[in-house]
């Protein structure tokens, strides 16, 4: 089983600097070819939600092309594999905390990951980067960690209200702000024909879902580049919607 993947990034129409990071990784191995794709939105002044960012997609290539083969060749049971990531995410987590305290400045990430091994996959998130599954269905796979999807979750606000307001970007938590992380994993068994989209708040604050679905159902696409060039249109017409932020998204599919 080989993977197609695609991903675009964008610093939009306002910011001077791209604070987002993506991480795109495959390996064949005897079992079968395994994947991690990682997408995270930086936040700081100047460059440092750029280098919160990108020293998160540094350490987690690292864990891939270093630790992941190790631990399969001791031949580690599948599902304590994810625990082992989540340590990574938790290092990366002090490293960026004690960078920051030390420089006296605030800078932290969201991450959003997805690790696939042969026909299961496990996603771990930490802030309001999204992750989904597209058949001929759209089904998003993680909740937000921000105040107003607290808030929508409580019944405080309806789902409308939580889309305009401004305290939408406040995180509940991310990657090197605070010491204690949380960090949430789900998993579950690929299906045929699924793809995967993560993306940053940038894209889905104006792209609908339904837009989603119509533009990326998987079985439009025969190759990469049919791919590449949807999610092209898509963070264009982000723009022409007049979103600030950072645009990015990936696409990772399983082919059979």
């Amino acid at each position: 089983m080989a993977f197609q993947v695609a991903y675009h990034t964008d610093i939009g129409i306002k910011k001077k600097t791209n604070q987002d990071g993506l991480l795109l990784k495959t390996a064949k191995t005897p079992a079968g070819e395994n994947g991690l794709f990682i997408i995270c939105d930086g936040m700081g002044g100047l460059s440092h939600g750029e280098l919160a960012s990108a020293t998160v997609i540094r350490g987690m290539s690292g864990w891939f092309d270093n630790d992941l083969p190790e631990m399969l060749e001791t031949g580690i049971a599948e599902h304590e594999i994810p625990a082992r990531l989540e340590e990574r995410i938790r290092d990366l987590n002090t490293k960026i905390l004690e960078y920051g305290e030390a420089s006296n400045i605030k800078l932290g990430t969201t991450i959003t990951a997805l690790l696939i091994l042969q026909k299961q996959y496990y996603i771990l998130q930490i802030g309001d980067s999204r992750a989904y599954s597209i058949t001929d269905h759209l089904v998003k796979l993680t909740e937000d960690q921000t105040l107003v999807e607290r808030e929508l979750q409580r019944g405080n606000i309806t789902a409308e209200q939580a889309r305009i307001d401004p305290r939408r970007n406040v995180l509940l938590q991310c990657v090197g702000a605070t010491k204690d992380i949380n960090v949430v994993t789900t998993s579950g068994q690929l299906e045929s024909r699924s793809m995967f989209m993560l993306c940053t708040d940038g894209f889905y604050h104006e792209i609908t879902e339904e837009e989603m679905l119509t533009n990326l159902n998987p079985q439009h696409f025969t190759n990469e580049i049919t791919m590449k060039e949807k999610l092209v249109q898509l963070v264009e017409l982000a723009k022409e919607r007049q979103e600030t932020d950072n645009i990015s998204i990936l696409l990772a599919k399983k082919e059979a």
